[in-house]
């Protein structure tokens, strides 16, 4: 099938972009997401899963009044999607020559990517400690979201840890790309060695903040628990 003729790739942002970056048809693949999570879950997380569902624990004592969970969360997103939007920062990067330009994006990328794991997982924890002085039903829940990240973030990892690496092969294409049109007007307004880089900046960018919004993901709903109380 042509590319221009693939059926639109259906699915949260991040897999979309994926999938463009790819040149991937993004067929469905038939299997259910409980199927699919079921597959990352051995025995001993299941065990521990059934446990957080089944238990009533005790809350500890309450964390401090006064303060703001919810703009805690808004100012570390907001402060990610600057880093994520830097242009100079971006452009800095390509001062690595190695890789044709590349190396020094693919370190900015990882360094993101690094960033947004960490400030997600500080924030879901302290929700879920939050959580875990409420009621009983937000502290299960709060048992419940801890025993899911530990099921899911290797897995969730490994499967980002592969982007940069389908963003090298991008990278390549459009290098290519821009040497086949040198002689093109609109290539010639490109600057030399430019290689197609501010079209990959671009598809890094939109996929870092797709990212941020699949690592937030559970923050929101943590958060929404809390506000509800």
């Amino acid at each position: 099938m042509d590319i221009a003729t693939r059926a639109p790739v259906e699915g949260p942002t991040f897999i979309r972009l994926l999938a463009r970056i790819a040149g991937s048809g993004g067929q469905p693949s038939g299997i259910a997401p409980s199927r699919r999570l079921g597959e990352w879950i051995d025995w001993t997380r299941a065990i521990a899963l059934s446990r957080a569902l089944e238990q009533s624990p005790e809350p500890p004592p309450p964390p401090p009044r006064g303060d703001d969970p919810a703009g805690e969360v808004a100012r570390a997103r907001r402060a990610l999607q600057a880093r994520i939007g830097d242009r100079e920062a971006w452009e800095a990067a390509l001062a690595d020559p190695g890789e044709a330009g590349f190396a020094g994006l693919r370190k900015r990328h990882v360094a993101i990517q690094h960033a947004l794991q960490a400030s997600a997982g500080r924030l879901r924890g302290d929700l879920r400690d939050r959580l875990a002085a409420g009621s009983p039903a937000q502290a299960r829940l709060a048992a419940l979201d801890a025993v899911m990240e530990q099921v899911a973030s290797p897995r969730e990892q490994q499967l980002l840890a592969a982007v940069p690496d389908l963003l090298r092969e991008r990278h390549a294409q459009l290098r290519a790309a821009a040497d086949r049109d040198a002689g093109d007007l609109l290539a010639q307004a490109v600057p030399a060695g430019d290689g197609g880089w501010r079209a990959l900046c671009q598809d890094m960018q939109e996929l870092l903040l797709a990212e941020l919004d699949v690592r937030f993901m559970p923050i929101d709903g943590l958060l929404a628990a809390l506000q509800s109380r």
